[in-house]
């Protein structure tokens, strides 16, 4: 207990000024009443100042009451102001005065803040049950004190109308504080030393009215102790408001307080029945006695109705639960300790398929599944324990497996409590999961596998290998990436849904090639995955694998690229042929699976750009070079603003007359002061898109270059190289239309080269572009010519100007026979057909004198002109012969 100060109303000075009060009282002689008076006034007054103060302090939300306290306060106030006049009051000549209605009124008051002083207040727990315990409460000590005062005093006066009135004024106060004092005592919230005090205050009263009636009755004035109990305990209640009091009140003391009724009932009994064992015969005793049976037997019947009340509700909510159960498909049985079905409910023959009766008097462990049986025997056990019961947090509810009739273990949660009616029978609740089980199993399938094929998806594969990885580590682990070669091109002639249909038949085909103990799984699109976690070790950092484990793994590659290969696929009333590019990836010490994924994949890409329909082992370069092409991919966009790049010519010469009739543009790049060769960034300038405006920015500075050489009079032409991404660009045409009307070069000067290979690839689309820059005037010559698969069909589709002879062909004149009859059979062609030649990679003498025997009239390479900046071509102008020509 913490007793806190208040600054303004120091607790010594309030009980200071109580004593000194009464002291003075006593020690100038006065009389009994007015000493009592004195008293009375001024710690009456202090408890009503300490109060109203200690009221006002209070913020809200707090868990005092100030309201109570301003109730108390004023019924101190209203108190000692009929304790104040009752000197004067008590000289009239009636029984009550207008002070003792005063006393009463402050009473009242007193009574109403102690009864808000507990939440909830003392006058919500039931009016009628408060009622009747305060009057029985009332009843009791008034009857035991008739036997031992009122009894004799009222056969001593004469008029006993005068009695009774007055003892109007005690008998209500102690109304008022039967009615409070058990909600007050009872009270579980804390802080309530104030109501307490209330209630002593009361009972002092009423102690010190009755002594005072029983005074006036006599002609005397009542005992000084008696006057003094009611300031005495108001200088308690000057100082309780400061008390903090954290401890409410406990179970055991509210059960007490709540059967004090009954108790006081039962004392005043046996006082009575003595009283008239001694053969005495009160009237008003016999009067009190027949109120209290009366009240007794309306309490009992108010609690009848509300017992029986409590039963239709219990019942009526076993019923519901019940039914509710039922309703949710859940099986109701009570069983014993034992676990012995006593009762089941009418759903166990619709989920489970047994009548009620073949579940009775038998033990419900037959019918769980054996290894969750020691579950469900801890569940029972629990419920038959008093200090492990059905509070214990968890400790009802387990899952286990219920066998139904036609044998099957049915999955179910398992709820137990104890029966409402008996303690001794426990109350299990069985809800069959099946369904949901199943659901559970059907969203893990489809999340983990893929709903085309049948296979595990990637991210079971992925989860897979990394398991596998963790258990086993890296020995005997190796992982196949297949990806079916042109499989793009069967969603765009018969539709995915037909494409949906060959990757069915492609992942049955491949099942059939793996093993039983490899997982074979659907990576994504037309891409599939075979972990293999045995048979298989030794893959090096340089990608060759060792041992005839390694070979195994390459075998299987070889099987499954075998698989889809060796026959077409019937797909929408056709055959279709694919092919496969594999790659294989061997795991090492310290590799994630991530990593070894990624190997996989690495190399079969690999697979691919070198033509498909083939196995890639992954080395160690092949991660560097796509590193390398990543890192070049995002560099070229930065190089394109900052003008890292550069354009070189090399010069096409006449070879009768070794002058230079033209140059080819070749575009180079300075990365960071190194130099990047073209093949190295090309491909990912293509990849990415930026090969578009990349070749429109050499488009226009080599124009405007040739075009100047060309203001001097110099008849000299321009040749490019075309991109596949180039040529389809939106507005192709149109940027070498604008590039020659700004550079003013003639469109005859400017001659566009493509591969072979880009007219087979979207034939149509590709040669509608080349014929619209024909029809501009500009010239079209087919790049490396005699590589390809259509030359001559193609010739005669698209009016070409030039053809260029591929340097394989060059290189090998006068060093192989065949060669050198293949350069001659195209050079004659394009005489034939009328087109200029051009012979490139010329790089040796007898290479420019067999060309010239053969009519080539003009060529390309290191042996006449190797690339040079464009200061370096303004030394070739007209009469300027080449240097290093033959």
């Amino acid at each position: 207990m913490n007793v806190r100060r208040d600054p303004r109303v120091p607790l010594t000075t309030a009980a200071g000024l109580g004593a000194v009060a009464i002291v003075v009282a006593l020690v100038t002689g006065g009389s009994a009443p007015v000493v009592t008076a004195v008293a009375g006034v001024v710690t009456g007054l202090l408890a009503a100042v300490s109060l109203i103060m200690a009221a006002s302090r209070v913020t809200p939300g707090h868990r005092r009451q100030p309201a109570a306290w301003r109730w108390m306060a004023a019924g101190s106030l209203t108190w000692l102001l009929g304790v104040g006049v009752r000197p004067v009051a008590d000289g009239t000549p009636f029984v009550l005065t207008f002070a003792d209605l005063l006393i009463l009124a402050g009473s009242v008051l007193l009574a109403i803040g102690c009864g808000l002083s507990v939440k909830p207040p003392a006058y919500t727990r039931g009016v009628i049950r408060q009622a009747a315990d305060a009057y029985l409460g009332a009843a009791s000590v008034f009857a035991v004190a008739w036997v031992a005062v009122l009894g004799p005093a009222f056969r001593r006066v004469e008029d006993t109308g005068a009695f009774f009135v007055a003892l109007a004024l005690p008998v209500i106060c102690l109304l008022a504080t039967c009615a409070v004092t058990p909600a007050v005592a009872a009270s579980r919230s804390g802080n309530r030393v104030v109501g307490l005090t209330g209630v002593g205050v009361l009972a002092a009263i009423t102690v010190a009215e009755l002594a005072t009636a029983l005074a006036r009755l006599g002609g005397d004035h009542p005992p000084l102790v008696a006057g003094l109990l009611v300031p005495a305990l108001l200088l308690v209640l000057a100082v309780t408001p400061w008390v903090e009091q954290d401890r409410p009140a406990r179970p055991l003391t509210a059960a007490l307080t709540a059967a004090t009724p009954l108790v006081l009932v039962a004392v005043a009994t046996l006082v009575a029945t003595l009283h008239a064992i001694g053969g005495s015969r009160d009237a008003a005793l016999a009067v009190v006695a027949a109120s209290v049976v009366l009240v007794l037997l309306g309490r009992l019947f108010v609690l009848l109705v509300e017992t029986a009340g409590m039963r239709r509700l219990v019942d009526v909510g076993e019923q519901q639960l019940r039914r509710l159960a039922e309703n949710t498909g859940d099986v109701v049985l009570v069983c014993d300790p034992e676990g012995v079905v006593q009762e089941a409910g009418p759903g166990l023959e619709a989920t489970y398929g047994y009548r009620p009766e073949d579940l009775a008097c038998r033990p419900i462990f037959d019918y769980v599944h054996p290894e969750d049986l020691p579950a469900v025997q801890a569940l029972l056990s629990r419920m038959t324990d008093e200090d492990d019961g059905p509070e214990q947090e968890g400790g009802t509810r387990v899952s286990c497996r219920f066998r139904a009739s036609d044998g099957t273990w049915r999955p179910t949660e398992t709820v137990a409590a104890r029966h409402v009616r008996d303690d001794d029978l426990v109350l299990v609740t069985i809800r069959d999961l099946s369904d949901q089980v199943a659901l559970r199993n059907q969203v893990t399938h489809l999340t983990f596998h893929d709903g085309v094929t049948g296979l595990p998806n990637r991210a079971y594969f992925e989860e897979r290998a990394r398991d596998v990885l963790t258990r086993r580590g890296s020995v005997g682990t190796a992982v196949i990436f297949l990806d079916l070669d042109g499989f793009t091109a069967v969603n765009d002639s018969v539709g995915h849904a037909s494409g949906d249909h060959l990757l069915g038949q492609a992942a049955r085909r491949l099942r059939s090639a793996v093993r039983a103990d490899d997982t074979l799984a659907r990576w994504g699109g037309d891409e599939f995955a075979v972990l293999l976690e045995g048979g298989v070790s030794g893959g090096m950092s340089g990608g060759a694998s060792g041992g005839a484990d390694a070979q195994t793994a390459i075998d299987l590659a070889e099987r499954l690229v075998r698989a889809v290969s060796n026959e077409p696929f019937r797909v929408a009333d056709r055959d279709i042929a694919l092919t496969a590019s594999v790659g294989v990836a061997f795991a090492e010490e310290d590799l994630s699976s991530g990593d070894l994924l990624r190997n996989a994949d690495v190399a079969m890409s690999r697979a691919k750009e070198l033509g498909g329909r083939r196995v890639e082992v992954f080395a160690t370069h092949m991660h560097a070079d796509v590193v390398r092409r990543l890192e070049i991919a995002s560099d070229l966009q930065r190089a394109l603003l900052e003008n890292q790049f550069a354009i070189e010519y090399q010069p096409v010469v006449d070879l009768a007359t070794s002058r230079v009739t033209a140059v080819e543009a070749l575009i180079r790049w300075w990365r960071g002061g190194t130099f990047v060769p073209p093949e190295q960034f090309l491909g990912p300038a293509e990849d990415t898109g930026i090969i578009v405006p990349l070749s429109e920015w050499i488009l226009r500075e080599a124009c405007q270059e040739v075009a100047a050489w060309r203001a001097s009079s110099w008849d000299i032409g321009l040749a490019l190289n075309l991109s596949a991404r180039q040529i389809m660009a939106p507005r192709f045409v149109e940027t070498v239309s604008e590039a020659l009307s700004d550079s003013g070069l003639p469109a005859s000067a400017l001659t566009l080269e493509v591969i072979e290979e880009m007219l087979v690839e979207d034939a149509g689309e590709m040669i509608g572009r080349l014929s619209e820059l024909r029809a501009l005037g500009v010239r079209l010559a087919i790049d490396d010519f005699g590589t390809g698969y259509a030359s001559l069909a193609f010739l005669r589709q698209l009016p070409v100007d030039m053809i260029k002879i591929d340097p394989s062909f060059v290189s090998g004149l006068g060093r192989d026979d065949t060669l050198t009859l293949l350069t001659r059979t195209i050079v004659q062609l394009g005489n034939d057909l009328g087109l200029i030649v051009v012979a490139e990679g010329i790089e040796r003498p007898e290479q420019l004198d067999l060309l010239r025997k053969m009519g080539c009239t003009r060529g390309q390479g290191y042996l006449v002109a190797r690339p040079m900046a464009a200061r370096g071509v303004d030394d070739l102008m007209p009469g300027t012969p080449l240097q290093n020509t033959a």
